[in-house]
């Protein structure tokens, strides 16, 4: 059995429109947002990689998606989103060992649906580029489109998918910070 070359990229190129600034670099305890995201990562033992500007024009987060596999080494591309600080190590290494199983693309059930994090074989690039040329620029429609699997979170998991889009979830992130074990 072949070894599976995974990497892992962390979205960062967004316009935080809802923010009005940068959250990437936006702090949370001692790190920036992204700094907090990228540490988690690396805890995996991975490559991580950080995209900040895309292929193509702005198109939300398909456009990193694109840029990623498209300039991969790896056989599979792990994507987190620089605004989920809370991401474990444990939810990441959970996906990555279900991924494992059969490397057909697995996304998180999140409470909208299917979105980050999520593991795509590079592979998916095609199908990736035909959604972005259908300027159908959504996750969840994405993850339908390429017979996604789904992992559903434990409840304790659940917490790990709060992103911070605006002032408003900025100020609860914190709050929740403070009471997190260090």
């Amino acid at each position: 059995m072949k070894h599976l070359h995974i990497s892992v990229c962390v979205l960062a190129g967004g316009r935080s429109s809802r923010m009005g600034q940068d959250k990437a670099r936006l702090r949370l305890g001692k790190r920036t947002l992204l700094g907090q995201v990228r540490a988690t990562a690396k805890a995996l033992g991975l490559p991580v990689r950080i995209i900040r500007h895309d292929l193509v024009p702005p198109c939300g987060p398909l456009g990193g998606v694109f840029t990623a596999l498209k300039s991969s080494r790896a056989d599979a591309e792990l994507f987190l989103a620089c605004d989920m600080p809370f991401v474990s190590a444990a939810l990441l290494a959970r996906l990555v060992s279900k991924f494992r199983g059969n490397e057909m693309p697995l996304f998180v059930a999140g409470a909208q649906g299917p979105g980050f994090p999520f593991l795509l074989p590079r592979t998916s690039l095609e199908l990736v580029e035909q959604q972005l040329e259908r300027k159908q620029f959504s996750l969840q429609a994405l993850a339908k489109f390429l017979h996604a699997r789904l992992l559903r979170p434990t409840a304790k998991q659940r917490r790990d998918l709060l992103n911070i889009n605006t002032l408003c979830d900025l100020k609860e992130a914190q709050h929740h910070w403070k009471y997190l074990p260090d």
